[in-house]
């Protein structure tokens, strides 16, 4: 058994990360997609559901956003280098988004409910929440296929655009953004006490889920000619059978569950599923940190640096670890009473 060195600990944890960012920042990004979506009689009460759900703790859930820039920045700089050099357009975007996204949230819940500016600001809200999963897939995408290679010869275009600008890149952000989508609806089944919207949002989460199975199917139809590394990962390595077997076992469980209306169930289950999808991304490109030459080894910074990172981390959990769970506990104990219930 290869020995597990500081630096393959420093990428799980920058891994953990991105897959914590994934599922609680996903989550928002997703109620945001049905934001978007809500229609008929019951929109208005959907949106409300949907803003109690992210409000207390969608600022909370950028920390694993923020940590995985700063594990990458401090453990593998010349990666992210490089990827914030050649996926500076997408990457710009993609904060700009998160940026908007938020700010717009906090104006349209404090601005006057009958104001015409509110209705601006969640337009601005539901807009980035499309947009930026998409990004932050082709950004994904873009890592995955082997094309983020250091800008030496070429156009701008060449260098800055084609790298990200392809089908795959863009297979692998709508399968974020399904992804995010599906989260957030088996999330919202139980955030509310009202049967009309939970049966909705069970709705929606069926729909969604048939769109991620969709959306996968493409990507990997897709990964065969744009990202061989990824495809050869994913269909012929030791691993893939038993991680295949264990995502289609969660999606079936999520299906189960919404049928049978056992909702706390779908909820472990949907983000079993999400992960497993995630770190099939993770260990197809193992042990590069971006393809085709940047290894974990390779990109890594002096041992006392990942040392001292990896302390001051273990130091810092013990302080965030606990809030978290606090803040959560306050907040998501349970759906409050007459959310989303008809005035």
């Amino acid at each position: 058994m290869p020995e597990i060195t500081l630096a393959d600990a420093a990428a799980a944890l920058l891994a953990l990360s991105l897959n914590a960012y994934v599922l609680f920042g996903g989550a928002d990004f997703g109620g945001g997609v049905w934001d978007m979506l809500a229609t008929g009689p019951r929109r208005a009460r959907q949106r409300e559901v949907i803003a109690h759900a992210i409000g207390p703790i969608w600022e909370a859930n950028h920390v694993w956003l923020i940590l995985a820039i700063v594990l990458a920045f401090t453990c593998f700089s010349p990666a992210f280098a490089r990827i914030m050099t050649v996926l500076h357009i997408p990457v710009s975007l993609m904060l700009v988004g998160i940026v908007l996204r938020g700010s717009a949230f906090a104006f349209r819940t404090y601005d006057d409910e009958h104001d015409a500016a509110q209705l601006r600001w969640g337009r601005i809200f539901s807009s980035a929440s499309v947009v930026t999963p998409l990004l932050l897939g082709v950004c994904i995408g873009a890592v995955a296929s082997g094309r983020v290679v250091a800008p030496t010869k070429g156009s701008f275009a060449e260098r800055f655009v084609e790298p990200w600008l392809t089908p795959f890149g863009f297979g692998v952000g709508l399968l974020a953004l399904t992804l995010f989508a599906f989260l957030a609806a088996v999330f919202l089944t139980m955030e509310t006490r009202d049967r009309e919207l939970v049966e909705a949002f069970r709705r929606k989460a069926l729909g969604a889920g048939v769109a991620v199975f969709l959306a996968s199917a493409l990507v990997l139809r897709l990964s065969f000619a744009e990202a061989p590394l990824m495809s050869r990962g994913l269909m012929a390595s030791s691993w893939a059978l038993p991680l295949h077997l264990a995502t289609a076992v969660s999606a079936i469980v999520v299906f189960a569950a919404l049928w049978r209306r056992r909702f706390r169930a779908a909820r472990v289950a949907v983000g079993l599923q999400v992960s497993f999808i995630f770190w099939g991304w993770v260990v197809s490109q193992y042990p590069y940190v971006v393809p085709p030459d940047l290894t974990i080894d390779v990109a890594a910074a002096p041992k006392i640096t990942l040392r001292l990172t990896l302390w001051a981390l273990g130091v810092g959990a013990l302080v965030l670890a606990p809030s978290l769970i606090y803040l959560f506990r306050v907040f998501k104990s349970g759906p409050p009473d007459g959310v989303g219930a008809e005035h």
